[in-house]
């Protein structure tokens, strides 16, 4: 009679696990889609069209938001997934302004007479000059690409430079005519000049919006911010103007 007994307890034990297991499985999942704003059938969806041709074309950044947007299925659905983008996107634009502001504070504070940047290695010297001319690339060197989204002569540079990618570290890019909020803007450009999303991921090229940085680095090293492109090499902790020209 044990023995009979035991036989059901253990298929109803075993049957428990899987069903944990299930659970614990759908968890991660079920947790995303709350994280986006999303219900069952929407992540459902949005998988659905990743396993397609989306998936294939698309920068691995793209959001599932973004991703059912462009599939909607009519008008409504389409304003529907725009104002909900709209809306992460100005509470995550909120955050990091928030956090820059506390940073800033928060250095100013402990390091009242710290010097962040030493202004005289970033000086265009003579022979950072003749570095720029003569180049000969190095495993440490980082190129600062400042362009914008509409700028077909950067284009050109920009593929040009990635095709020597191999010799150096990689590349910043800086994009002058996007705003804070507006990343999804900087993700379709990378995706149009087919900037490789695994190259993101390994950090040999970066995205950034320019907030600034293109007005502080020209003002070190002499170039005119008005023109773009902009190339700036930095190798260690310096930072010499590259011609145009040497692309």
């Amino acid at each position: 009679m044990a023995e009979s007994e035991s036989a059901p307890t253990q298929r109803q034990s075993t049957v428990q696990s899987l069903e944990l297991s299930t659970t614990e499985r759908l968890d991660p999942k079920i947790s995303r889609a709350e994280q986006w704003g999303l219900n069952d059938d929407e992540w459902q969806r949005y998988q659905s069209l990743m396993q397609g041709i989306r998936g294939s074309v698309s920068p691995v950044t793209l959001s599932p938001i973004e991703v059912l947007g462009i599939h909607a299925r009519n008008t409504e659905e389409r304003r529907r997934y725009a104002e909900q983008w709209a809306m992460m996107m100005r509470e995550d634009a909120e955050r990091i302004l928030a956090f820059q502001h506390a940073y800033d504070k928060a250095h100013t504070r402990l390091f009242p007479n710290g010097v962040l940047i030493d202004t005289r290695a970033l000086a265009p010297s003579e022979s950072r000059r003749g570095l720029a001319e003569d180049l000969s690339w190095q495993p440490i060197d980082r190129v600062l690409f400042f362009t914008d989204t509409q700028c077909t002569t950067c284009d050109a540079v920009l593929e040009r430079l990635v095709s020597q990618l191999e010799q150096f570290d990689g590349i910043d890019l800086y994009l002058v005519d996007v705003s804070a909020g507006e990343e999804s803007r900087i993700r379709e450009w990378a995706a149009s000049k087919q900037i490789d999303p695994t190259w993101v991921s390994e950090q040999r090229v970066t995205l950034n919006i320019d907030a600034g940085a293109l007005d502080k680095v020209t003002a070190h090293t002499g170039q005119q911010s008005a023109t773009l492109p902009l190339l700036v090499l930095w190798r260690g902790e310096q930072l010499t103007p590259l011609p145009v020209s040497r692309f």
